[in-house]
């Protein structure tokens, strides 16, 4: 894995070319080193690993596999963090935690380290605790400035201000989001593109804290701002993020109709998009579209930031919907 991965939004992990958004292993984190390449593999191996396992769904039998490997070398860093990252999508989340406290503490290298330490934020967030991610995302953070790697401290701070968003924490969100647009500017020689990616980012996350605090119209105009500079054409691998951002805004603005369209639009692979949908479906009345797509949701077997929120919401609103009614 590279040490500078890019992304296209918070936790969406992209390893390419110096284009959008965070992280290194903000989305998949340190699962990204067990899970890649792995289901071309999975249809031919007599015995399926951990990461096939998870990818299939499998969830009871990876935590076994992932157990064993445990068992065979308690210092594994990423048996461990298997360990964890299974538990947390079975929403065992305060048996995941130990888990990822043991992958942080037996990791030799201090880019491991990080990794781990983002895994923790990440299994914080699926807890929906965005307080205590912060002290692991803040030491990742910390370690990508000291060896001035602006990008990915950037990134880092980003992927803490997505969780805290999504956790409702608005000021904590704002203070991250602001920290990731100034490191990242930081980067020496700053291309063009790359000051375009900060920019639009820091406009996409203004304008989701904006019209959740209720001041539509200021999140309407900062995405008119996220426009101009996708159209500019420094960026164009961003455009697919633009129809998350409108879509979003008018979600919580209560026009679900334009909200709808715009989501339509957007990556409805990625779970929170999927939650989006679903939550759009429901205000519109459509409780059997809601439902398929709360059930997407529920599916997610990536531990990123974006399934950090969706996954666990999504597997609540199902139980509320399939409960049965005395």
């Amino acid at each position: 894995m590279s040490t500078h991965p890019t992304a296209t939004q918070e936790g969406n992990v992209r390893l390419a070319s110096p284009n959008p958004a965070p992280v290194p292993g903000a989305a998949l984190i340190l699962v990204s080193l067990l899970c890649a390449g792995q289901s071309a593999v999975a249809l031919q191996a007599p015995h399926l690993t951990g990461p096939q396992l998870v990818n299939q769904g499998r969830l009871e039998e990876a935590l076994a596999e992932f157990r064993s490997g445990v068992e065979a070398a308690p210092k594994s860093v990423a048996a461990n963090n298997g360990v964890g990252v299974v538990l947390d999508l079975m929403g065992r989340y305060a048996e995941a935690q130990p888990y990822f406290t043991q992958a942080i503490k037996v990791a030799s290298k201090p880019l491991d380290r990080a990794l781990a330490q983002r895994a923790m934020a990440i299994a914080h967030g699926f807890a929906g605790d965005c307080k205590g991610a912060e002290k692991y995302e803040n030491d990742a953070y910390d370690f990508y400035l000291a060896t001035q790697d602006f990008v990915n401290a950037g990134e880092v701070a980003d992927e803490m201000g997505r969780l805290c968003l999504d956790a409702g924490d608005l000021n904590r969100a704002y203070d991250w989001y602001q920290k990731g647009h100034d490191t990242g500017l930081q980067e020496p020689n700053l291309s063009r593109e790359r000051q375009d990616l900060w920019e639009f980012r820091w406009a996409h996350a203004r304008a989701r804290i904006a019209v959740r605090r209720g001041k539509t119209d200021q999140a309407r105009k900062l995405v008119a701002e996220a426009r101009a500079i996708v159209d500019k054409g420094k960026i164009p691998e961003q455009e697919e993020y633009f129809p998350y951002l409108a879509g979003y805004v008018e979600f919580y603005a209560g026009d679900y109709q334009a909200a709808l369209a715009d989501l339509n639009r957007a990556n409805t692979a990625d779970p929170f998009i999927r939650c989006l949908l679903a939550q759009t479906y429901e205000k519109l009345g459509d409780r059997d579209r809601a439902l398929e797509f709360y059930r997407k949701a529920a599916g997610a077997t990536a531990h990123s930031v974006p399934a950090a929120y969706a996954q666990p919401f999504a597997k609540r609103k199902l139980e509320q919907y399939l409960r049965p009614v005395n």
